[in-house]
């Protein structure tokens, strides 16, 4: 849109699309001293003026952070809002949550009338996509387990087509100095969600996640999506940080350790590409929407060196996982 002192000058006047991008970029901290709060009121000034972008927006924010029904569907009604005013990704949301299938299928066909995404809504059941699920035994110690049919068709599928538009090869955490890295032991590609990236889908199954897994929701990372063609892996890792390690060490104190993972497996029609445990001799392929959990650290919090895991290639089709790592300490995630 220009520089930032023209869009600055822009929102000043009260051009909704510069209202709405100084808003995002003052979410995330780029636009200089302008505060998360400040991207807020920004948002809804644009929302207040016809942006359905911005509305979207407001969604996630108002779901990354809900407590209550209440505050769930004051984020479906801005969904509902951006919808209404033609924004597509906010209609393909609604239809991923509806459980009314056959409304979906009549939004998908032609033109819909202007209900047609109030109706869509309504059929949300929130309560159930919030509810945690059994998680089942794989492994007692360590703490492994898995939850069948934990995410629905499709929002499995919303996720492959978010995964898809944006992957780049999968890095690991450079164990000698800190940050990220190319390294041969993974070759999958990956899809990070930054905040800017999230969707009410997506703060949806975070918060389902969370609660199933017993943590706050602010002890998630960013989410990953993981894309795997034939040949591509990742080679037997660790999760957790070794804390003898001096960058992992400061990645430690700066965030808390990494003490659960949860995978979500989002499709089939691939052989090979299990999750194996090599210590434990076992090896879990799950079905479309069915989840793994386990815990990296051992009762104590100590790093459990058990959990080492590879994920293997698979030798025909694409594997597609959502990777959700979980910290130890409320806060310190997204």
């Amino acid at each position: 849109m220009g520089t930032a002192d023209e869009v600055e000058k822009l929102a000043a006047a009260g051009d909704v699309e510069a209202l709405t991008q100084l808003g995002k970029e003052a979410l995330v901290g780029r636009a200089g001293p302008r505060t998360p709060e400040d991207g807020a009121r920004l948002l809804l000034a644009a929302a207040e003026k016809g942006s359905a972008e911005a509305d979207v927006l407001i969604a996630v924010l108002i779901a990354v952070d809900a407590r209550e029904t209440a505050d769930w569907s004051l984020a479906l009604g801005y969904l509902q809002r951006a919808a209404e005013r033609g924004w597509a990704a906010a209609r393909e949301q609604l239809g991923v949550l509806a459980a009314d299938r056959e409304i979906v299928r009549q939004a998908s066909m032609g033109e819909p009338d202007s209900k047609t995404w109030e109706r869509l809504r309504d059929t949300i059941d929130i309560a159930s996509l919030l509810k945690p699920l059994p998680i089942c035994a794989f492994s007692d110690s360590p703490r492994i387990g898995v939850i069948e049919k934990f995410a629905h068709e499709a929002e499995c599928n919303w996720m492959i087509a978010r995964g898809r538009s944006n992957l780049k090869r999968a890095e690991v955490f450079d164990q000698s100095r800190g940050g990220r890295l190319l390294d041969n032991s993974r070759t999958n590609s990956a899809t990070l969600f930054g905040f800017l990236d999230m969707d009410v889908v997506l703060a949806l199954l975070r918060a389902r996640l969370a609660h199933t897994a017993g943590f706050a929701r602010t002890s998630l990372e960013e989410t990953n999506v993981l894309h795997y063609a034939v040949g591509q892996e990742f080679s037997r890792h660790f999760d957790y940080y070794d804390p003898s390690r001096e960058a992992n060490a400061a990645e430690i104190a700066a965030k808390g350790q990494r003490v659960g993972t949860f995978l979500i497996y989002l499709n089939e029609g691939f052989d090979g590409g299990e999750t194996e445990f090599a210590m434990l001799d076992r090896r879990y392929k799950g079905s479309t929407g069915d989840g793994l959990f386990f815990m990296n650290v051992d009762e104590s919090g100590r790093p459990d060196p058990r959990t080492m895991h590879a994920g293997s290639a698979p030798t025909r089709g694409e594997k597609w996982l959502l990777s959700q790592w979980i910290r130890g300490v409320p806060g310190a995630g997204l």
